[in-house]
């Protein structure tokens, strides 16, 4: 791309003004007739958002905190949701494996604008056993096998060559070995205390409903809040 920052920065104020949101149409959302568990009607919208046709719907953002307490966001792949949790995988070694090790809470957020919908969720991070790290690598394709292989997530790289002759032996030995393990493969449960689904509305009346996890974990409340 060429042209002068000053361009570049009208072109990019320019074509900000022109994007519209939700240019479809959107679903209708009851809150008073949801389940009492939030991981039941996360599965609801994750179907429906699937087969509206979103793409990637399983991608999502991981929220941490590192040592000074800043903030640190990225996005990765939903491995699952169940009664244990948001499950996700990384390296124990990478940026997000060690502020987790320190201070083992987090937060995901999904978006689906196919139909106007975001999902939030907070709470604790649990790690999983080193079996469940060799069973999730095993389900992967050969590239994500391979990444996972190469390792050194989040490290300073001294150049492009180095990678790619990582990747080039990692994807034989991946081809070659498909139960291959990698020591610092882990995987991650979210336990969710809060779980927040937001419905759009073309008129902004939007719908924002908060499930807050019971002292105890004996069930939940919910709350509907203020757009």
């Amino acid at each position: 791309m060429t042209g002068s920052g000053d361009d570049l920065a009208a072109r990019f104020q320019q074509t900000l003004r022109s994007l519209r949101v939700w240019d479809t149409e959107l679903p209708s959302f009851d809150p008073a007739a949801v389940p009492d568990d939030p991981l039941a009607l996360f599965h609801a919208w994750f179907v429906a958002a699937a087969e509206a046709g979103q793409t990637e719907p399983h991608t999502m953002s991981l929220a941490t905190v590192d040592e000074h307490g800043r903030p640190d966001v990225r996005t990765l792949m939903l491995h699952g949701a169940d009664e244990r949790g948001w499950h996700f995988a990384s390296h124990a070694t990478s940026a997000k494996g060690r502020q987790l090790a320190a201070r083992p809470e987090a937060a995901l957020g999904f978006y689906w604008p196919a139909q106007g919908r975001q999902i939030r969720v907070r709470g604790q991070v649990t790690t999983g056993t080193p079996e469940e790290a060799d069973a999730d690598l095993r389900v992967r394709s050969t590239g994500a096998l391979a990444s996972a292989l190469v390792g050194h997530q989040s490290e300073v790289l001294d150049s492009p060559e180095t990678l790619h002759q990582a990747s080039q032996s990692a994807w034989e030995r991946a081809q070659a070995d498909p139960d291959a393990r990698s020591a610092t493969w882990t995987t991650y449960a979210l336990a969710a205390r809060e779980v927040e689904f937001f419905q759009g509305d073309d008129r902004r009346r939007h719908i924002r409903l908060r499930y807050v996890s019971a002292a105890g974990g004996a069930g939940w409340t919910r709350h509907l809040l203020w757009p």
